[in-house]
């Protein structure tokens, strides 16, 4: 699982240092080139183990804008996706 840490008052409400990243978490940048950048995970690449995050993109050579892939290790949850129900229910169980 591609696990990133969660902001401190997601902590204290759900009782978890981490969870793992969805498609549709906001996220905070903490290292790297986009440090201090918020925005929506647009897809999480489980082969290569990236995170790819709105608004965290690169201009290639041709023109055409890319995201920017980030390690998990690197970002911080700021607000949860809780469309699925299954998500829900592992953060009533630990919690």
């Amino acid at each position: 699982m591609m696990s990133a840490p969660l902001s401190r008052e997601l902590r204290e409400e759900y009782g978890r240092r981490s969870l793992p990243v969805r498609k549709g978490d906001k996220v905070e940048v903490l290292r790297g080139d986009f440090k201090g950048h918020e925005g929506k995970v647009e897809k999480v690449d489980l082969k290569r183990y990236r995170v790819y995050v709105e608004g965290a993109t690169i201009q290639k050579v041709d023109g055409t804008s890319v995201y920017f892939p980030i390690h998990p290790s690197n970002i911080r949850i700021i607000d949860l996706n809780l469309d699925d129900e299954k998500r829900m229910k592992i953060l009533e169980r630990k919690g």
